[in-house]
């Protein structure tokens, strides 16, 4: 049987390392630290270089801490509580194109760019960033006083993983990092098939 863990093609092992525990150490994240993965997300590409993502952040025992960690559903709260830093990551619907304010079709999409780049460079410096749509979708804007035309993509909890060895028995099939379908499956050479659903 195939390691869940095993690329069908040789890639960049940092792409492997990423995934998204829920045994955290509780050691907060510096904020250097954070800005550092931020920086990462910074240089990501966006359509007409509108670069639309916002990232707000709460440091563990900030005065923003329990704001963020409150907006959260219960499951998640009770992993995050061991984390170091909750973020929402907020894409901007608008862009300005010459001296205009225009819809941005990708800012979505250019946002999840930014969210790779932040996840993976948190992995670089030893840490790891749980991403989640698990919080109020309905008190959230308001709480964190979202302009007109944006919108929260995702919430995102950071810490320093919980190593294997420390790990409960209950814990450990939970925290194994899970596989991907094979490639072939979602990859075509030109258009869908007539058939296709």
């Amino acid at each position: 049987m195939t390691e869940p863990r095993t690329p069908d093609h040789a890639i960049d092992p940092l792409f492997i390392e990423r995934h998204s525990p829920r045994a955290f150490t509780g050691e907060a994240v510096p904020e250097a630290e954070l800005m550092r993965m931020i920086e990462a997300a910074r240089w990501s590409p966006s359509g007409y270089n509108s670069q639309p993502w916002r990232f707000l952040y709460a440091l563990r025992g900030d005065a923003h801490w329990q704001t963020f960690f409150d907006l959260l559903v219960p499951g998640n709260q009770k992993w995050v509580a061991d984390t170091g830093a909750i973020l929402f990551l907020v894409s901007n619907a608008r862009m300005r194109v010459g001296d205009e304010l225009k819809p941005s079709y990708s800012h979505s999409f250019d946002t999840g760019a930014a969210s790779l780049a932040f996840q993976l460079q948190a992995v670089r410096q030893g840490w790891h960033a749980h991403g989640m749509t698990g919080f109020d979708h309905a008190r959230a804007p308001e709480v964190l006083r979202l302009p007109e035309h944006h919108r929260i993509e995702a919430a995102f909890a950071v810490g320093r993983k919980m190593a294997t060895a420390d790990l409960t028995e209950e814990q450990r099939p939970r925290e194994a990092p899970n596989g991907r379908r094979p490639i072939t499956d979602f990859v075509i050479a030109g258009a869908f098939p007539a058939d296709a659903g």
